[in-house]
């Protein structure tokens, strides 16, 4: 009888903590949602394979609606597109789990991002290639 008895206490520990898991990405997820829906951010770092192209979104503002869509403008130059952010689902309750999707005219940014970090402020995201192997940086700093 104390086997049954620990093996249910060990299902019920597992579950309690997958559970717990899944609460703290969605907590993650929707503070990382209002905070990139709040004000406009500007990019502050693009590496591309170790290449620094930061510069090719200088002086563009970006700004993620709660449909779904953003935007990039650069005085009259208009670039719009999709975001999303997703939850791998793994049962883990690392910020691997959670990917930030973009999609827009600038092919560069167009991926599923790991969240690398995350503030009221400042977003750090990462991806590592699977083509070619090269790990990319991109950081949006809110204006």
């Amino acid at each position: 009888m104390n086997f049954i008895k620990s093996i249910l206490l060990v299902t019920l520990i597992g579950i309690f903590s997958l559970s717990s898991c899944k609460k703290k990405d969605d907590k993650i997820k929707n503070e990382m949602t209002d905070n990139i829906q709040s004000g406009s951010w500007r990019v502050t770092n693009f590496i591309d394979s170790g290449n620094d192209e930061t510069n090719n979104f200088s002086g563009f503002n970006f700004t993620f609606n709660s449909s779904g869509q953003v935007t990039a403008i650069n005085g009259s130059t208009i670039h719009t597109g999709t975001w999303s952010i997703s939850d791998s689902n793994s049962n883990d309750d690392s910020m691997d789990d959670l990917h930030f999707n973009l999609t827009n005219n600038f092919e560069d940014l167009n991926d599923d991002w790991d969240i690398n970090s995350q503030s009221e402020n400042k977003i750090e995201l990462i991806d590592v290639s699977g083509g070619n192997g090269g790990t990319d940086y991109l950081t949006f700093e809110k204006n």
